[in-house]
Protein backbone atom coordinates (compact mmCIF):
# COMPACT_ATOMS: atom_id res chain seq x y z
CA UNK A 1 0.00 0.00 0.00
CA UNK A 2 2.87 2.28 0.81
CA UNK A 3 4.31 1.37 -2.90
CA UNK A 4 1.02 3.02 -3.97
CA UNK A 5 1.34 5.66 -2.62
CA UNK A 6 4.34 6.73 -3.25
CA UNK A 7 4.08 6.22 -6.76
CA UNK A 8 0.02 8.53 -6.88
CA UNK A 9 2.23 11.11 -4.87
CA UNK A 10 4.89 11.16 -7.75
CA UNK A 11 1.80 10.86 -10.72
CA UNK A 12 0.57 14.20 -9.42
CA UNK A 13 3.53 15.61 -9.42
CA UNK A 14 4.09 15.00 -12.69
CA UNK A 15 0.54 15.92 -13.51
CA UNK A 16 0.97 19.61 -11.99
CA UNK A 17 4.36 20.14 -13.57
CA UNK A 18 3.11 19.17 -16.90
CA UNK A 19 -0.82 21.71 -16.38
CA UNK A 20 1.72 24.35 -15.42
CA UNK A 21 4.58 23.86 -18.13
CA UNK A 22 2.28 22.55 -21.07
CA UNK A 23 -0.62 25.07 -21.05
CA UNK A 24 0.63 27.53 -18.01
CA UNK A 25 2.63 29.11 -20.15
CA UNK A 26 1.07 29.26 -23.57
CA UNK A 27 -1.92 30.51 -21.41
CA UNK A 28 0.03 33.36 -19.63
CA UNK A 29 1.54 34.37 -23.26
CA UNK A 30 -1.64 34.36 -24.81
CA UNK A 31 -3.25 36.85 -21.75
CA UNK A 32 0.12 39.25 -22.81
CA UNK A 33 -0.79 38.92 -26.52
CA UNK A 34 -4.43 40.38 -25.60
CA UNK A 35 -3.00 42.75 -22.65
CA UNK A 36 -0.80 44.07 -25.75
CA UNK A 37 -3.97 44.33 -28.41
CA UNK A 38 -5.77 46.33 -25.32
CA UNK A 39 -2.89 48.34 -24.18
CA UNK A 40 -2.33 49.62 -28.09
CA UNK A 41 -6.21 50.67 -28.51
CA UNK A 42 -7.29 47.14 -30.10
CA UNK A 43 -9.32 44.44 -29.64
CA UNK A 44 -9.98 41.19 -30.73
CA UNK A 45 -13.36 41.91 -31.90
CA UNK A 46 -13.42 43.47 -35.32
CA UNK A 47 -16.34 46.65 -34.47
CA UNK A 48 -18.00 48.22 -37.67
CA UNK A 49 -18.90 51.31 -35.72
CA UNK A 50 -15.91 53.01 -36.74
CA UNK A 51 -14.97 54.32 -33.29
CA UNK A 52 -11.43 54.64 -32.20
CA UNK A 53 -10.32 52.75 -29.64
CA UNK A 54 -8.49 54.12 -26.88
CA UNK A 55 -4.95 52.62 -25.56
CA UNK A 56 -4.65 51.35 -21.87
CA UNK A 57 -0.98 52.07 -20.79
CA UNK A 58 -2.17 49.26 -18.27
CA UNK A 59 -2.44 46.66 -20.68
CA UNK A 60 1.00 47.18 -22.04
CA UNK A 61 2.15 46.80 -18.14
CA UNK A 62 0.68 43.67 -17.91
CA UNK A 63 1.50 42.47 -21.22
CA UNK A 64 5.75 43.30 -20.63
CA UNK A 65 5.02 41.39 -16.68
CA UNK A 66 3.34 38.27 -18.72
CA UNK A 67 6.18 38.10 -21.44
CA UNK A 68 8.63 38.65 -18.83
CA UNK A 69 7.50 35.23 -16.71
CA UNK A 70 7.34 33.72 -20.08
CA UNK A 71 10.59 34.08 -20.99
CA UNK A 72 11.98 34.00 -17.59
CA UNK A 73 10.39 30.65 -17.31
CA UNK A 74 11.75 29.61 -20.72
CA UNK A 75 15.34 30.86 -19.46
CA UNK A 76 15.29 28.96 -16.36
CA UNK A 77 14.37 25.62 -18.73
CA UNK A 78 16.82 26.21 -20.58
CA UNK A 79 19.65 26.93 -18.00
CA UNK A 80 18.53 23.56 -15.97
CA UNK A 81 18.96 21.55 -19.19
CA UNK A 82 22.56 23.14 -20.06
CA UNK A 83 23.36 23.09 -16.46
CA UNK A 84 23.10 18.85 -16.11
CA UNK A 85 24.62 18.81 -19.65
CA UNK A 86 27.84 20.37 -18.19
CA UNK A 87 28.09 18.89 -15.17
CA UNK A 88 26.14 21.16 -12.84
CA UNK A 89 23.52 20.52 -10.63
CA UNK A 90 20.37 23.16 -10.18
CA UNK A 91 18.98 23.77 -7.12
CA UNK A 92 16.23 26.11 -6.35
CA UNK A 93 16.58 28.16 -2.88
CA UNK A 94 13.25 29.90 -2.74
CA UNK A 95 13.32 31.43 -5.78
CA UNK A 96 16.60 31.92 -7.24
CA UNK A 97 18.14 28.82 -9.11
CA UNK A 98 22.11 27.87 -7.45
CA UNK A 99 24.44 25.87 -9.92
CA UNK A 100 26.78 23.47 -7.92
CA UNK A 101 29.56 20.89 -9.44
CA UNK A 102 28.34 17.54 -9.14
CA UNK A 103 30.96 15.08 -7.49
Amino acid sequence: MQQLWAALDGAWRVLLVGLVLGAGLPAIFALGVRSLAWGTGGEAAIHDDGVERKPHPLGRVLAVVLFAIVVLAVLAGLGYIIAHGMGWTVTFNGIVPVFTKKG
